[in-house]
């Protein structure tokens, strides 16, 4: 009966640490409902993906599963978010909380399975709950781009749970399920290809499969032997390797890879030391905490020394004291061991480290916190006199200091000045501080970051110099538009020259420069560039839309519908392609063409006052006075008024 009792009562508490999770969750990450998308990858991942954008379509579902873009093989990244998208559109909020219910799916999960493994309910909803508020899951959360991290976080915390029933009673089913489920992960983002190894220390601690292989071994019995128990990891190895391998290709073939002439192999160790003292110093001391950590080409040598003697002593400790408390090697060797393909020994980027790197590992610290300071006290009395009061005080201000880092996240300007405000040399902070305040009609200011970019030491900007060409070649464009768009057109020009002179290979400088040509009606030459950069991209919706600009200027109608059409292919939605197509057919006198195409405008923008007028003139062509002055009313009150004198004429529109 009391047993009885005893697993009512764990239920209960079970259900309530779990409600608990979700609450303390949504409260700490409450800030990301308001938050809006970032100018750092979120434009190319998804306000300005024409694949994402299209929907599920044979074509788009083909480009995530064939895709290498930034950095990872990722379909089912991929396909998620253009299920948010067609759910959501270009609302960011819905984004952000997707995010976060895949991430409180995933502490979910944690803690069923170490409450599961350990039958230790408190420590178990502690680590779950450290993991889950802690200031460093916010940038994996926040940031709609990395939707890869808590997908794949949900598979591979999916994936343990399922293991421990597996564990529990091994069925061929539970097996393939838990295979299925890291697969899933590893095409989210590959960080889970060390999860095989991670299964092995679980096998250790808390399973106890290790201890009771060998002396089943020592007995004679083969059937659970340590053979069994690597053998039966043998396919999810191999599911790691080809991950590894798949990346490894994807990232040589987008150039993301550092070369090692660039960034030696001793150097990438040394920021590794460093990369782990650092991590493990922002976990107990979370603050200063950036979007962008830029890398130090100069290391200081006492800090390499210091931190790998840190790294050196804990190891030597875990390892001697394996026996006696296990939960500290094993969450030791999983901080270490699940940190290495985000280490920077293969450097993918320019960063030094990133926050987003410790969403796995940071359960090994975790679970070592968890069940070691409760090993320090005896005494159940004294634990609930002192643990509790200060397991909530830690998680209150966890809470708090997570709550504080998302309204950094607000929008692109809040990001990257708080990013400079907590480092030092950040010319990414810089230059998309400049493409922010750009966005905003702030020249002059965007001009200021992107000079105090270039005005840095050549050895603090990157690595080698075709990284640094094409970082330059950037920030040269970025400042050209800026002087453009203030009427300073040989500074523009120069520096066009200047950044396509530093990498010729992008198609967006030629698209910067023929935008500018246009602007000065130089069409011809706009129209040079425009196909330059499609020639690189053809595959870029806005190209042909430029392009098609110009060849509309120089009176050349059919190659300026041919470019609106192919735009329209590539990005089904785009409403400006459309109501330029539907401009030229009501020129052509193609108007139940030209409507069709400005109720298309309209159905995806409903206040594209453009589209409203251009539809009201092409009715008043046909003949159609009411609807015509019923759209030219509606644009008027959209601030677009452009009313013919027929119109007037009529006395319809009056």
């Amino acid at each position: 009966m009391k047993d009885y009792w005893g697993v009512v009562l764990k239920k209960k508490y079970t259900y309530l640490i779990v409600i608990f999770l979700i609450v303390a969750s949504c409260a700490s990450f409450s800030r990301i409902a308001s938050n809006d998308f970032i100018n750092y990858d979120d434009p190319e991942c998804i306000t300005e993906n024409n694949h994402i954008q299209s929907g599920f379509n044979p074509e788009s579902i083909k480009w995530a599963f064939t895709s290498f873009d930034f950095f990872y093989w990722q379909p089912i990244t991929w396909l998620s978010h253009m299920l948010d998208w067609s759910l959501f559109g270009a609302n960011a909020s819905g984004h952000h909380f997707v995010s976060l219910l895949l991430h409180i799916g995933a502490v979910i999960f944690l803690f069923l399975f170490l409450n599961k493994a350990t039958n230790y309910i408190w420590p178990s909803a502690f680590a779950a709950a450290f993991f889950a508020l802690h200031p460093l899951r916010v940038e994996s959360i926040a940031w709609a781009a990395e939707r890869k991290d808590v997908l794949s976080m949900f598979f591979g915390m999916a994936c343990i749970f399922t293991y421990a029933f597996y564990v529990e009673r091994p069925k061929l089913s539970k097996y393939i399920l838990c295979l299925i489920l890291f697969v899933l992960a590893l095409m989210s983002k590959p960080m889970m290809v060390t999860l095989p190894f991670l299964l092995m220390l679980l096998d250790y601690w808390p399973l106890g499969r290790w201890q009771k292989a060998m002396n089943e071994q020592q007995a004679g019995n083969k059937f659970n032997s340590v053979r069994n128990l690597i053998s039966e990891k043998i396919p999810f190895i191999l599911a790691s390797i080809a991950s590894s391998i798949i990346t490894f290709y994807g990232q040589n073939k987008i150039g993301a890879v550092a070369p090692a002439e660039g960034l030696p192999f001793l150097k990438r160790g040394f920021n590794a030391i460093i990369s782990y003292g650092a991590y493990l110093e922002k976990t107990f001391w979370p603050v200063d905490l950036a979007v962008f950590y830029p890398y130090e080409i100069f290391l200081p040598l006492w800090k390499i020394i210091v931190f790998a003697l840190i790294l050196m002593l804990i190891t030597i400790m875990v390892i001697y004291s394996m026996k006696k408390l296990p939960f500290l090697f094993v969450g030791w060797f999983w901080y270490l061991g699940s940190m290495i393909p985000l280490i920077g020994l293969i450097q993918a980027g320019s960063q030094a480290m990133a926050d987003r790197h410790t969403y796995l590992p940071s359960i090994g610290i975790a679970v070592m916190f968890a069940w070691s300071i409760p090993f320090l006290f005896k005494r159940e009395d004294i634990r609930k006199k002192i643990l509790l009061p200060a397991a909530i005080a830690v998680l209150a201000i966890l809470a708090v200091l997570t709550w504080k880092q998302c309204s950094y996240w607000k929008n692109s300007i809040t990001l990257w000045n708080h990013a400079l405000n907590v480092t030092k040399n950040n010319y990414i902070a810089h230059n998309n501080l400049g493409i922010a305040l750009f966005d905003e009609g702030k020249m002059k200011e965007a001009i200021d970051q992107y000079n105090k970019v270039l005005m840095m030491p050549y050895h603090i900007l990157t690595s080698d110099n075709d990284h640094l060409n094409s970082f330059y070649g950037g920030i040269y464009s970025n400042r050209g538009k800026a002087y453009a768009e203030l009427g300073l057109y040989q500074y523009a020009f120069e520096d066009y020259n200047k950044s396509i002179s530093l990498n010729p290979k992008n198609a967006s400088l030629y698209n910067s420069r023929g935008f500018t040509y246009a602007k000065l009606n130089q069409f011809q030459r706009a129209i040079e560039d425009f196909s330059e950069a499609i020639r690189l991209r053809p595959d870029f919706a806005y190209y042909y839309n430029d392009r098609g600009n110009s060849y509309n200027k120089l009176g050349q109608y059919q190659s300026a519908l041919d470019d609106y059409t192919k735009a329209i292919r590539l990005k089904p939605d785009y409403a400006d392609a459309y109501n330029n197509r539907g401009t030229i057919y009501g020129m052509s006198r193609q108007y139940q063409r030209a409507i069709d195409d400005f109720n298309k405008v309209i159905s995806i923008k409903r206040d594209y006052a453009d589209a409203y007028n251009n539809r009201g003139i092409t009715y008043f062509k046909q003949g159609d006075n009411q609807h015509g002055c019923d759209d030219i009313r509606k644009a008027c009150e959209l601030g677009k008024c452009k009313i013919l004198e027929a119109a007037k004429n009529s006395g319809h529109c009056l």
